[in-house]
């Protein structure tokens, strides 16, 4: 039942719908971090490189120093590079990012982020519709490439979370 409401609640565009495009996936992970802490690392695009797979570099276009619904944003991301926005935007609780590379333009994904608080920590639940010719003929080459990316991206970001509350204990200590 919980992952029904978690899918409810990203807001997908029309285009984009599960239903709509070829490539879709989930990822799921209990972290022992708050969702504060990961909240502070999905939105600060000079730690993305620390947990992201294949980011080189995130810059973004609004002159803000942080991601807020809106922003427009480009990176490399796997060697492609890419622009995208945040068109979804709740503080602690879920974020998105839209776009795809600037190489393929019929290309797009659409990147959306659930964080729960829990007991423990939080549990983050990631889920990514992706449509156009460059994404299928990846898929075609490694067809679970994109969700194993995500399952080392959750991994990563639970690592760095981790140690980032560990160093802030440590701080206060």
């Amino acid at each position: 039942m919980t992952e029904k409401i978690q899918w409810e609640a990203i807001k997908w565009p029309t285009e984009m719908a599960p239903s709509r495009c070829p490539i879709h996936f989930t990822n799921e992970l209990e972290v022992t971090a708050s969702p504060e802490t990961i909240w502070s690392l999905l939105v600060d695009p000079q730690a993305w490189p620390s947990f992201y797979p294949g980011v080189e570099h995130v810059q973004l276009l609004d002159g803000h120093e942080s991601l807020r619904l809106g922003t427009r944003l480009e990176t490399n991301l796997a060697g492609q590079d890419v622009i995208a926005s945040v068109p979804e935007f709740e503080p602690m609780t879920r974020i998105a990012w839209y776009g795809g590379p600037k190489t393929s333009e019929d290309s797009k994904a659409y990147h959306a982020w659930i964080i729960t608080p829990t007991s423990k920590g939080c549990h983050l639940w990631t889920e990514e519709t992706m449509k156009g010719p460059l994404w299928i003929e990846l898929a075609k080459k490694a067809p679970d490439a994109f969700w194993r990316t995500h399952e080392k991206l959750l991994a990563n970001l639970a690592n760095v979370a981790g140690e980032r509350e560990g160093s802030r204990t440590k701080e206060t200590a």
